[in-house]
């Protein structure tokens, strides 16, 4: 019996030593992510992207000769959840920097927790304006919605599409999409001159939207400006189809998912959208978007392509790689904060190259990337037009 304690307690003594060793021989980075709840079917994939990046870095050496460590969190899309993962990932995890969450609505309350804590947090997605404005610790490698919706409104004046009159229907009970449906569109709108009636709420929920496309029918819109994710989105294109409307259906980043081309079936012929990726812009970009259909579908995840977002996703990694490589970060506990705080400091100023774009800039903390229009036609995703990135000066 003292035998077996003594071998127990040099086990533990041993177990104690090279603990701090192992923790050393790792670079943690957090990743807060949707794998459950209403945002699922947009944000599990991301996690597709981000972990492709990982293994790439990994598989060529990691960064500064060291493995990243992967600690992800999932906030089963709800933004409290997200405050929880950012205290968790920082303070327990002891994490260098975050990529993530997902949403707006969860960045609009992780990105406090980011600022008290002092830690580099790059969402993945959220692209309601604002969101960084004042912010130290919280950078983005998004795009907004105004800038993208504006292109697009642009892109069918450029076009001489009808555009004199509209409607906007809009999810009630999802951040970014109603202040898409309430603010961001009508305000666009009404500079381009359309003339567009009361924002029409729906809940992300609802299955019956026969009463609210009933008085887009009977006002006859020369197009619906729709705010919504894509299975809301094809419900009410569904609707508008079955009801007779013949008028082009159009929507910014919030529906921009290759998926929609199956979602929308026929009835989607026609509309316009607006996404900030392109998977044929080069060689990188292609590589990247058949590696992620790939993986995706060996997870069992059904992708005609990637979504804005993952490509988003698979940058930010390289991009905190790039500054921790600038930074020659250790991953050693005792420099924790020391190396938290040079990755902050790393961003300002900074230019990055991926598959989104090359010589990436950032306006204030927002990355500037290009947009480019989609419309759904003969049942594919095609290119209606294009815009360059806007300068940072």
């Amino acid at each position: 019996m003292k035998s077996g304690k003594r071998i127990l307690l040099a086990a533990v003594a041993a177990l104690a030593t090279t603990a701090p060793v192992l923790a050393q021989d790792t670079i943690k980075i957090g990743h807060i992510s949707v794998s459950s709840g209403f945002l699922k079917s947009v944000g599990e994939p991301t996690n597709v992207a981000v972990d492709i990046a990982v293994q790439e870095i990994n598989d060529a050496g990691g960064i500064n000769g060291k493995p990243i460590e992967l600690k992800r969190y999932d906030t089963g899309s709800d933004p409290k959840q997200a405050a929880v993962a950012a205290r968790t990932l920082v303070q327990d995890d002891e994490v260098l920097a975050i990529v993530g969450p997902f949403s707006s609505g969860e960045a609009n309350v992780a990105l406090n927790d980011a600022e008290r804590l002092k830690v580099l947090m790059l969402p993945t997605s959220s692209s309601a304006p604002g969101l960084t404005d004042g912010k130290t610790y919280g950078w983005r490698l998004t795009e907004d919605e105004r800038k993208q919706f504006g292109r697009l409104l642009a892109a069918m004046k450029e076009k001489g599409l009808p555009m004199e009159t509209a409607e906007i229907v809009y999810v009630s009970d999802e951040v970014v999409a109603n202040g898409a449906g309430t603010k961001l569109y009508p305000a666009l709108l009404e500079e381009a001159g359309v003339k567009v009636g009361d924002p029409i709420p729906v809940q992300w929920k609802s299955f019956d939207m026969s009463a609210q496309v009933a008085k887009i029918v009977q006002s006859n819109p020369d197009f619906v400006a729709v705010a919504a994710l894509p299975e809301q989105a094809s419900k009410l294109i569904a609707e508008l189809h079955r009801q007779g409307y013949k008028g082009r259906v159009i929507g910014s980043q919030i529906f921009a998912d290759p998926n929609v081309l199956e979602l929308f079936g026929p009835e989607g012929e026609g509309t316009l959208l607006v996404a900030g990726f392109w998977k044929g812009r080069t060689e990188a970009s292609q590589a990247f978007d058949d590696k992620f259909v790939a993986e995706a579908e060996a997870r069992g995840i059904h992708k005609l392509g990637a979504h804005h977002s993952d490509a988003q996703a698979y940058d930010t990694v390289y991009l905190v790689k790039q500054l921790m490589e600038a930074a020659g970060t250790t991953g050693d506990p005792d420099k924790l904060q020391e190396e938290r705080q040079a990755l902050v400091d790393g961003m300002e100023g900074v230019r990055f190259s991926g598959i989104l774009a090359d010589d990436i800039c950032f306006a204030g903390h927002d990355a500037e990337l290009p947009g480019y229009v989609i419309e759904i036609k003969d049942g594919k995703w095609t290119k209606f037009a294009e815009a360059p990135a806007d300068s940072c000066e």
